[in-house]
């Protein structure tokens, strides 16, 4: 799943660390509903909940301003055909210093059993915080959707009408991605299909809260709309070669640039690997706060192609930047390659060789057609000296390749037209012994010929 690539991308070390004197509270909402005792991998949903779950609260001791609670529903009252209880749901663990054992303990007793009130849960939620003066984050892990009568919209809506500043994270373990839709009007959410996602996405959400930097990477088109992406992302300390973060550029379900988490205390220089790749120095990151750092990388498409190809050839071709006589890339005929919009210069690796000079407009595809190429094969009695022309039609002569003297034979994939070999048997030490062979090249076809 590519978006998890991405998510692993964007992790650093859950190590305590503090940025300001703020005080920070996430409360840990978990379904132990019975559908959670579903199979998932080697293990249940539950288990590996349970255990991910406990390992992140194991990283979280000793961070600086951090208190973390536990809430927990569905696991009180076992779930029948004919009963469901939607009131079951329980702080299990409030918020205090150092309570990090005593939420691993209960996390590690939990059975699950009954039903998904998840809109009840949030709301009982709001009176878990102690005040609204901290930034208080709820990470809600679930695989399911509301099952009892409350709409977690409305209660979301509830909250934020009264004030109650709550950051809410959904993580739906396993969830149908359909689904998740619904979980928009809570807030952030992310899938996991994974337990190996889990773990990613997990780590990912609990940056969030403790650092609560983020930025969106716009890589934007020639209309500065940010519509770019799939391409690899660099941040540098400024002014260094210390890469600090390597990021796949994602746009998320919604089309928009994802959100990642860096660290404020840094100045960064960012290096959008497109082609060619594009810059921006000392950027600033805002702290505390959802930072958008702008590119200009508007970028179309360059396609190599033989117009009549009877089988496969190998060409390679080669771009460089209008005015810089430096390679940008090679590519393949046959394959396509994105490039900012602009005018390039390509030499085809044919023989004779190809020039052409090619503009790229955004997000079209420019293709370039070549005539496939033919065959030609040699073979002498002796060793001969000799060049190979390609005949043009103002009969003159433009030269492709020098004949090996050291051979009795060899071949060349030429493009399509009239040849011309001019040659001397190697031992013969008179100029007079010049000798001429003309003939044509067809696509697709070998011509043999004997000096």
């Amino acid at each position: 799943m590519n978006k998890l690539r991405v998510i692993g991308l964007l992790l650093f070390l859950l190590i305590p660390r503090s940025y300001g004197q703020e005080l920070t509270r996430v409360l840990f909402i978990l379904d132990a509903s019975n559908s959670m005792n579903a199979k998932w991998g080697d293990q249940t949903r539950i288990e590996s909940a349970k255990e991910l779950l406990a390992k992140a609260v194991d990283s979280l001791r000793g961070s600086a301003n951090l208190e973390i609670a536990l809430r927990v529903y569905g696991h009180q009252s076992p779930i029948t055909a004919t009963y469901q209880d939607c009131n079951d749901t329980k702080l299990e663990v409030p918020f205090g210093p150092d309570n990090y054992d005593r939420i691993k303990a209960r996390i590690r007793s939990i059975a699950a059993k009954g039903t998904t009130p998840i809109a009840r849960s949030l709301e009982a939620a709001a009176d878990d915080f102690p005040d609204m003066e901290s930034r208080n984050i709820i990470i809600l892990i679930t695989d399911g959707l509301e099952a009892c009568d409350n709409d977690p919209c409305v209660i979301a809506k509830k909250l934020h009408d009264k004030g109650v500043k709550v950051t809410p994270f959904v993580i739906g373990l396993g969830l149908d991605l359909s689904y998740l839709e619904q979980f928009k009007c809570i807030g952030s959410y992310m899938e996991a299909e994974t337990k190996e996602a889990f773990r990613f996405v997990l780590s990912n959400v609990i940056s969030k809260a403790l650092i609560n930097t983020t930025v969106q990477i716009n890589l934007n088109n020639i209309n500065h709309v940010a519509t770019e992406t799939d391409v690899t992302v660099l941040f540098y300390e400024a002014g260094t070669k210390r890469l600090v973060y390597s990021f796949e550029h994602t746009l998320n379900r919604f089309g928009n640039p994802d959100t990642v988490v860096m660290d404020p205390n840094f100045k960064y220089d960012m290096v959008v690997n497109t082609i060619p790749k594009v810059e921006v120095k000392n950027i600033v990151l805002q702290k505390n706060t959802h930072n958008t750092i702008k590119a200009e990388t508007p970028q179309g498409f360059l396609r190599f192609r033989f117009s009549n190809a009877t089988k496969g050839y190998s060409v390679t071709t080669r771009i460089m930047q209008n005015g810089n006589p430096n390679t940008l890339n090679t590519q393949q005929v046959g394959g396509t390659d994105k490039y900012i919009v602009g005018q390039y210069q390509v030499e085809i690796l044919t023989l004779p060789r190809i020039y052409k000079t090619v503009d790229i407009t955004q997000s079209s595809t420019t293709t370039i057609d070549i005539p496939a190429p033919g065959q030609l094969s040699y073979a002498a009695v002796k060793q001969v000296a000799g060049q190979l022309f390609l005949v043009k039609e103002d009969h003159t002569l433009e030269w492709v390749a020098n004949i090996d003297p050291t051979s009795y034979s060899g071949s060349w994939q030429l493009q399509p037209g009239n040849y011309r070999i001019v040659y001397r048997v190697k031992h013969l030490k008179s100029t007079t012994y010049t000798m001429e062979k003309n003939f044509k090249i067809t696509s697709n076809k070998t011509t043999p010929i004997n000096l």
